[in-house]
């Protein structure tokens, strides 16, 4: 049997190996100014202002926060970091990650885009999913009027139907070019209605091998149970379950949206119960037979489930779980699990510069208000800097 190899986020020549000194420098430029909120805020928001201006600020996005966070403007672009990231064993999952306009035709042109990028990834062996936000593809007033049980018009009723013809559009097309599919998560007011669509395309796409995945955010308390539920579902009817459990992003929204209109918050009483939700999602789904990506940026799952795989006898390089991560993010953690052997994709994200702006506005705010995320990133990178200086 052979010998699996010792696994160390703390490993930083492997978790740096693609990085070269002027890239390293970038990046403790990048985290030092996340690792400071205020000067964080203060630089996205005159990043914003000077693009509705229309100063010429691109060339210096592309030199910092984009450069980091994105694989490039054009999915050619992208696929070059895509390459990079291949080199050390790290598979990607092309991002479109520009908000449209709402109306129909974007709707259509955002679908043209993510088929696209689908067609790509189908002509590489490191790009094995693609992704989607169902608000890309339809009205989201159609999903919420949809999941309060309300009568559609006809206008609406073809308006929905367009929806889940796109959604279908996209999961027959990774069905027939041998790839997978994430559904993502979006708000508590509207997911049972995208819950329903990928169930849906799982009825229809996942019975000869596992091709769309849901997306579960584990900071609301009835996830777990949504998760667990939908997989009976797929073992009564038949088909292969895909599940993509990760901690959330819609917290603060979901907890005022709540609070306003006086219905029950949906958001777990603190983080640690978020996080035994998240381990138990993950116990349940290695020992069920569930399909897994696991997005996360968290050590202590990430190295739980590489011993939960380990309990139940899965090759690290088995298509039945993945370990997902951000483009620019955790790549100690991301670097050393491909190194020993396991399934990484990173999410990479692209788009024009200044439509880009919402997602980098994201990843500053979480990266400064997560407790530790930027300073955990921030102090790997010093020390990267200082190990470099020390052996040479």
């Amino acid at each position: 049997m052979a010998v699996k190899p010792k696994i160390s986020f703390e490993n930083l020549e492997v978790a740096f190996a693609s990085k070269s000194d002027a890239e390293l420098r970038r990046m403790h430029l990048v985290f030092a100014l996340l690792d400071n909120k205020l000067i964080s805020d203060v630089g996205i928001a005159l990043t914003n202002f000077s693009f509705k201006l229309g100063l010429p600020v691109k060339g210096i996005m592309k030199q910092t926060m984009f450069g980091h966070f994105c694989g490039g403007e054009t999915i050619a672009e992208s696929i070059q970091a895509c390459k990079k990231l291949a080199q050390y064993g790290i598979e990607s999952i092309l991002d479109l990650s520009v908000e449209g306009k709402g109306d129909e035709e974007s709707f259509d042109k955002t679908t043209e885009e993510i088929h696209q990028t689908l067609i790509e990834s189908a002509k590489t062996d490191y790009m094995p999913f693609g992704v989607f936000k169902v608000t890309g593809l339809g009205d989201y007033q159609l999903m919420i009027k949809r999941q309060n049980g309300a009568v559609f018009s006809p206008a609406e009723s073809e308006a929905f139907e367009r929806m889940r013809g796109r959604v279908d559009k996209l999961c027959k097309a990774a069905h027939d070019l041998g790839l997978k599919i994430l559904v993502d998560a979006e708000e508590s007011w509207f997911q049972n209605t995208i819950d329903d669509l990928a169930y849906e395309m799982m009825d229809k796409y996942n019975r000869s091998r596992c091709v769309v995945y849901n997306t579960y955010q584990m900071y609301r308390h009835d996830s777990l149970e949504r998760l667990k539920k939908a997989h009976q579902i797929a073992e009564e009817r038949a088909y292969f379950f895909g599940a993509k459990p990760v901690r959330g992003a819609y917290m603060e929204k979901e907890r005022e949206r709540a609070e306003e209109m006086g219905y029950p918050d949906p958001i777990q009483p603190n983080k640690a119960a978020t996080d035994r939700d998240y381990d138990l999602a993950l116990n349940y789904a290695i020992k069920h037979g569930v399909y897994l990506v696991s997005g996360s940026h968290n050590e202590n799952s990430n190295l739980l489930l590489t011993e939960l795989m380990d309990e139940q006898g899965i090759d690290p390089d088995s298509d039945r779980v993945f370990f997902s991560q951000l483009y620019g993010m955790s790549d100690n953690i991301s670097y050393n699990l491909a190194n020993a052997g396991y399934r990484v994709v990173k999410y990479v994200p692209y788009g024009p510069v200044e439509k880009v702006m919402p997602y980098l506005t994201r990843r500053a705010s979480e990266n400064s208000s997560i407790a530790g995320q930027s300073s955990r990133e921030f102090q790997l990178i010093k020390k990267e800097i200082a190990r470099r200086k020390a052996t040479r």
